[in-house]
């Protein structure tokens, strides 16, 4: 593992934050991973934000620049996430879900058509995209989806339902898992499409989370025409693809995600027990003293994923380390947090209101990141199987 920075790399973090400095609007650079996900005002500025960075080049920063990037590495990649950490930048709207999961499928198993129609308006901003893939019955176990699209012709028909679909009222296009050939063995029968959100038969229903906010959707597909040319690769590989998509949300983009919002949470966690006086309690020097060390296990985690994937390309099954100890050290600290702000916590204390709105949040957000992108229990699973060599139970 190489914990060092070539003297190209360090003149590319330079570059990035020169152009950050200069390009960022002073109004727009604050702490945003408290913004609510529904928050209209979040949406404009994320999406201002977005056209920036994508007119600047720095959209897809690890794409070829023939397709609007920088050909960065995957070093380079990390860097600019630091970047955009210490200077305050706002979430793009077509953030890693769309740039790095969505976008590296159409370009890696997409058509020439397909790329050039989706490819620019995913990068600016101009469409959204929601990602189609857990159901009601078929969340942990992806591959008993019952959604189908039905063969007529030039176009599939598509009817079924899909559950916890984040922003999906406000995407434009939806990359949709779903059965092609319910007569092959069920990994073997699935397709992806691309779905235009807005065709006759779509329907969104937000979903209001214990954080009182609607990020996620339920989405029914009530007989939706859906033209043939929007299969993304052959018929019967959506497993294959939606595995690679998988592999890459729980490994680099939950690592490039989770180091931003973990730091900052200890850091909030760290302001509050000074300002509440209670640095000097054993109890609560030991609780911040363990959340920095894991908070540090994670980053340096990080660095082993980023020298892995720098060297083959691939996010390999350590991910699911990743995914277990970002999710799980993010509970751990969120309950910390809470515990320094002690009766402050009700919200009834003034002057503290912002901090409490947050606080609150983020402890009973942190519940969902042990289940999203695959539970705690599934990644223990994987861990066991492909890292340490044991039989499946």
């Amino acid at each position: 593992m190489d914990l060092s920075f070539s003297p190209k790399e360090l003149a590319f973090a330079a570059e990035a934050r020169e152009w950050l400095r200069t390009h960022l609007p002073v109004e727009w650079r604050k702490d945003h991973m408290w913004t609510r996900a529904d928050d209209p005002l979040w949406v404009e500025i994320a999406r201002d934000w977005q056209r920036l960075l994508y007119e600047g080049g720095w959209a897809a920063i690890s794409w070829p620049r023939e397709l609007g990037g920088r050909g960065a590495t995957v070093v380079e990649r990390w860097l600019f996430e630091e970047e955009l950490d210490r200077i305050g930048a706002p979430r793009p709207i077509a953030s890693s879900g769309a740039v790095d999961l969505i976008g590296t499928a159409i370009l890696r198993h997409g058509t020439e058509e397909q790329q050039r129609r989706f490819i620019v308006p995913l990068l600016s901003g101009e469409e959204l995209w929601c990602q189609g893939f857990s159901e009601p019955g078929a969340g942990s176990d992806l591959a008993a989806l019952r959604t189908r699209a039905e063969r007529h012709g030039d176009e599939f028909v598509v009817t079924g339902q899909k559950v916890w679909t984040s922003h999906a009222d406000i995407a434009d296009w939806c990359f949709l898992l779903c059965r092609t050939e319910p007569d092959r063995p069920r990994h073997r029968g699935l397709s992806l499409l691309l779905v235009d959100m807005h065709s006759p038969g779509v329907r969104v229903r937000p979903l209001v989370q214990m954080t009182g906010e609607a990020e996620f959707c339920e989405v029914f597909f009530e007989e939706v025409h859906v033209p043939a040319s929007a299969l993304v690769g052959r018929p019967g590989q959506g497993w294959e693809i939606a595995m690679g998509i998988l592999a890459h949300e729980r490994g680099p983009v939950w690592t490039f995600t989770f180091q931003r919002k973990i730091r900052r949470s200890f850091d909030h966690a760290l302001r509050v027990a000074r300002s509440r006086g209670l640095v000097n309690e054993p109890l609560v020097r030991q609780r911040l003293a363990q959340a920095y060390i894991e908070v540090e296990l994670l980053r340096l985690t990080g660095y082993r994923s980023i020298t892995r994937l720098k060297k083959t390309g691939q996010p390999g099954p350590e991910s699911s380390i990743e995914k277990v100890l970002g999710s799980e050290t993010d509970e751990r600290l969120q309950e910390t947090a809470l515990t320094l702000l002690g009766p402050l916590a009700l919200g009834s204390s003034p002057g503290w209101e912002d901090v409490w709105q947050r606080m609150t949040h983020e402890y009973l957000y942190a519940r969902s990141e042990t289940i999203m992108g695959g539970t705690s229990e599934i990644q223990r699973n994987l861990i066991a199987q492909r890292i340490l060599g044991l039989p499946r139970a």
